[in-house]
């Protein structure tokens, strides 16, 4: 630090979270030992979810923390940073993760159909934000690099190859018309 001015840093995101309608952990995803404690985790779960289900804004200041959501059908998607982060940068990491599990899910995004997939949701997050650093910003590179490295990887369904070929294949079609 200086003159108390704190310096910009790797280490971005403090947390990702996705809770159902009823604010219950579907995924979390914490990069620091703000929130040691399961208990201390699902108390600040149960706080974001209670201040922001029912708002219609996108960013909330919570506990000192910066707090980036959308919210989608019966589920809800958290990006979490420092009081000092940027908010776009955040912000970025959201709609990253939004777009990426979006395409993945072939825009079905919905609790029952995520936690079919929960294994892929899970691998999306570790491609974005790795360590609480971000990695990529990008959706679609996020589920190239996933195909990529699904070889490697035994799904219990080995459909996640077909639905992300399907979806790129939707986006070139899209992109043509």
């Amino acid at each position: 630090k200086m003159d108390g001015v704190s310096q910009p840093s790797l280490y971005t995101v403090k947390a990702i979270l996705i809770l159902d309608n009823d604010g219950e952990r579907l995924l979390a995803k914490y990069y620091d030992d703000t929130y040691p404690t399961l208990r201390e985790q699902k108390l600040f779960e149960k706080n974001v979810f209670s201040k922001t289900h029912k708002s219609d804004s996108e960013i909330a200041l919570l506990e000192g923390q910066t707090v980036v959501y959308k919210g989608n059908v019966d589920l809800f998607f958290y990006v979490i940073g420092s009081a000092h982060e940027n908010e776009l940068m955040l912000m970025s990491v959201l709609t990253c993760l939004y777009d990426s599990v979006n395409l993945l899910l072939r825009k079905n995004v919905e609790k029952r159909i995520l936690l079919r997939h929960i294994d892929s949701v899970f691998l999306i997050v570790d491609e974005i934000v790795d360590g609480g650093v971000i990695m990529q910003v990008d959706g679609g590179h996020v589920l190239d690099q996933i195909v990529m490295r699904g070889e490697d990887i035994p799904l219990t369904e080995q459909t996640i190859t077909q639905v992300l070929q399907s979806a790129k294949d939707q986006i070139k079609w899209s992109l043509l018309k």
